[in-house]
């Protein structure tokens, strides 16, 4: 029969072996939503778009595309609607339609500069609801959130590709605001497809900015995310 000391030494033995077992980390699986910023396959010739370029950055993570070229803020809804619930991670690049909708007012005529702000005031406060909208059903997610910020366009004629910028950085704000206040991430495509190569037109990505983007995400889901940070690719 084993001595009482050789009984309490295994046992300890055990102890430290349970105390030491560390549990298989969970599947990372992400969830991408939005428009062609991400569905951007369209406009690359067969190259990989950007869900392609994440999967070969993180082989192991699963993956649950949504997003759908042409898409706007009211679509993330019934994006969301056919979403799984097993999504670690979700991010979200939407907008760039709903700025391009809008872009009109760039073309109006008005007696002031008043008059200027006052009517990208009310896009902007318009684009607020329905952003802040859906950073509600985000936030509903058992999921860290990421949310991306509009691109400036790289329209051939240097005055519109200014203007551009100038009213894109009103719709940002609200962007920057939104996903602040909910705790969200926010990675600033500004700063990600800060050239002219990142584009396969004025305003998709092209497979060099894909890359970009999808390495930006990978940091996001592989990364320990402080609310409020900033991702962008150097």
């Amino acid at each position: 029969m084993a001595s009482r000391r050789s009984i309490l030494k295994a046992g300890a033995v055990l102890a430290v072996s349970i105390a030491g077992r560390t549990e298989a980390s969970p599947m990372k699986h992400v969830l991408m939503l939005g428009d062609s910023i991400f569905d951007n396959g369209a406009y690359v010739s067969g190259a990989p778009d950007v869900r392609a370029q994440l999967q070969s950055l993180m082989p192991m993570i699963e993956i649950s595309f949504l997003a759908r070229d042409g898409a706007v803020i009211s679509d993330i809804h019934a994006q969301l609607g056919r979403a799984p619930q097993a999504a670690t991670h979700v991010v979200v690049s939407i907008g760039g339609n709903d700025a391009l909708i809008a872009s009109g007012v760039l073309e109006e005529r008005v007696s002031d500069v008043s008059g200027a702000l006052e009517r990208l005031r009310l896009i902007a406060e318009g684009f607020r609801q329905n952003y802040a909208s859906m950073m509600k059903l985000l936030s509903g997610q058992n999921a860290a959130i990421a949310v991306c910020t509009i691109y400036e366009p790289r329209f051939p004629d240097p005055a519109r590709r200014r203007s551009a910028a100038t009213a894109l950085s009103i719709l940002n704000d609200v962007i920057t605001r939104e996903a602040f206040s909910a705790g969200a991430s926010l990675i600033d495509l500004r700063l990600v497809c800060s050239e002219d190569s990142d584009f396969a037109n004025a305003i998709e990505p092209s497979t060099t900015g894909g890359l970009k983007i999808a390495r930006t995400i990978a940091r996001f889901v592989g990364g320990q995310k402080p609310s409020a940070d900033v991702f962008a690719d150097p």
